[in-house]
């Protein structure tokens, strides 16, 4: 292979069929690119903004209060979200008169695991496009090296005397094709692990958040008293909340 043979030689020169291959490599890392910038905003916010709503909710705020200012603004994401509708079922249920405590609290239960979910189909939304792009670019990759190869010997036949010089610009375009695959895998591979990990992690403080918050459900749903209370984190009843919008205002210290 001459000096000067640089790798946009290397593509230009290759077969229609490496030439293919060498595009859907490049599609496919462009794409896993995208998902890993998007990806990484994603979570990155999701992780400020369940930082922030633990703050807010362990404050020792009324969160009755914390409830409205969430739907004031049209809703939540995350933690915010799950406890969003785990208190409007309770509340709903409380003031139709569910009866049994047991009653609210797994409605309430329900409620909360169907946000969190929908909260984690959302985070993991394109993992699957990094874990197909990791696993099947070097295979596409290899496709192409074995067919470029396969170009380049049976470019042979034509050829008196076959030597090493002949060969190498046919196995050099071939060989293109088994780095742009890896150049495609790798990142994908690193993020789609990351990225997997960050999920798994949100995923086990949803799941603490709602035992944490399902306990202090119950706590107030046991007490049966016919105006909602407020409660404190030492369970204590501290007066009652008006207003049909939260009818059970509950307070964490």
């Amino acid at each position: 292979m001459s000096g000067n043979l640089s790798l946009i030689q290397l593509v230009v020169q290759a077969s229609v069929v490496v030439q293919i291959v060498i595009g859907l490599l490049l599609l496919a890392s462009l794409s896993s690119w995208a998902i890993i910038f998007r990806k990484s905003l994603l979570l990155a916010r999701a992780r400020r903004e369940t930082d922030q709503f633990e703050n807010n909710f362990w404050s020792g705020g009324d969160l009755a209060q914390l409830y409205r200012a969430i739907e004031s603004h049209g809703g939540a994401s995350g933690m915010a979200s799950i406890f969003e509708m785990g208190f409007r079922e309770f509340a709903r249920q409380r003031q139709q008169g569910a009866g049994s405590p047991d009653l609210m609290l797994e409605g309430s239960r329900r409620a909360m695991r169907v946000a969190q979910l929908k909260e984690i189909d959302r985070l993991e939304f394109s993992l699957a496009t990094l874990a197909t792009v990791g696993s099947i670019s070097p295979y596409v990759g290899l496709f192409g090296t074995v067919w470029g190869i396969m170009s380049a010997f049976s470019s042979l036949g034509d050829v008196r005397q076959a030597t090493l010089a002949s060969v190498a610009p046919g196995i050099s375009e071939a060989l293109v094709t088994t780095a742009i695959g890896l150049f495609a895998a790798i990142p994908a591979v690193v993020a789609y692990n990351r990225f997997a990990d960050q999920v798994g992690r949100l995923e086990v403080r949803f799941d603490a958040f709602m035992e944490e918050f399902s306990t202090i459900l119950q706590r107030h749903a046991t007490r049966g008293m016919a105006a909602a209370p407020t409660v404190s984190a030492a369970g204590s009843p501290a007066g009652a909340m008006p207003g049909p919008a939260a009818p059970a205002s509950t307070r964490v210290r």
